[in-house]
């Protein structure tokens, strides 16, 4: 599944790509085909993440709601001025690098017949966009926007004030294992299972420790750790926890390989203490540690 600093990517190509323009939407599958009657003809205002969630908020008051679940994704196309990343969602290989350019490389004459089930296409004079698997795919009003935001817990790629401490006393206040606090969306929106298990080994939190027994300082630096994390994956477009130094190129790009501390390093010396790399499942999600730093 994607994980948020993905999302927060897919919401400013939507905002780069269609903002301001007047959308064609369609439901070439169907099954979305009541929705984009709703939508179609109507200026897009607003492309915004949240966690996990985008919004696409038209002139009307209208959204377009999108949660890409384990297996959505959005394809792009278009002439020169319609640029970005080509597809953005489900994670084709570890660090959901994202890799060339919406730009067509012949002459732009509209899109492309649709191919598979896509379920929404959105059509600017300069391109266009296709959705394809998403778990949620909904023409929502502004109150129902704000019901699922407010189902949601702080988002570190947002930051804003009050947010770090938001985030703090409700993990704090649980007595669930800190690796399953990370993914609660209703505790931290966005943070996914490499997120998860990367932060907690960086800030040598044992993942089953109970949210009530993490101290308040403690709580803060995965809240820090987190954010500095997302940050970097929005920046670069792919999910690197580690330091150059750590990195066998001897270049400026992290090998997948060296990308990360544990995850998916099952049965690999921890890159810092030597102990092999642990691997379970928490919560029906793979659970990535190392017992000799995280204790």
């Amino acid at each position: 599944m994607p994980e948020g600093h993905s999302v927060h990517r897919l919401a400013r190509q939507f905002q780069d790509v269609f903002g301001g323009r007047r959308l064609d939407v369609s439901s070439p599958q169907g099954r979305f085909a009541a929705g984009a009657e709703l939508l179609t003809g109507h200026v897009l205002v607003e492309a915004m993440a949240h966690g996990k969630q985008l919004f696409l908020r038209f002139e009307h008051g209208l959204f377009l709601h999108v949660h890409l679940g384990l297996y959505g994704a959005w394809s792009f196309g278009g002439d020169s001025s319609f640029t970005g990343a080509s597809s953005i969602g489900a994670p084709r290989r570890i660090g959901e690098r994202e890799t060339g350019s919406a730009a067509e490389e012949a002459e732009y004459s509209g899109p492309p017949a649709p191919v598979g089930a896509v379920r929404v296409r959105l059509i600017s004079p300069h391109g266009w966009a296709d959705l394809r698997g998403a778990t949620t795919c909904a023409a929502i009003s502004s109150a129902e926007a704000q019901t699922v935001l407010d189902r949601l817990g702080p988002d570190p790629l947002h930051n804003r004030t009050g947010d770090r401490e938001e985030f703090i006393n409700r993990l704090r206040r649980r007595k669930t294992a800190v690796a399953l606090l990370l993914m609660d969306q209703s505790v931290l929106a966005g943070v996914g299972n490499i997120y998860r298990a990367e932060v907690l080994f960086r800030q040598a939190v044992d993942p089953w420790t109970p949210g009530s027994s993490i101290d308040a300082e403690t709580a803060g630096r995965l809240w820090d750790d987190t954010v500095d994390t997302m940050s970097d994956g929005v920046r670069d477009g792919r999910i690197v926890t580690t330091p150059s130094a750590l990195w066998t190129s001897g270049g400026p790009v992290a090998p997948d390989a060296d990308a990360h501390f544990v995850y998916k390093r099952n049965g690999l010396p921890c890159r810092a203490c030597g102990t092999l790399v642990g691997m379970t499942e928490i919560g029906a999600r793979k659970l990535y540690w190392c017992s000799g730093c995280q204790v």
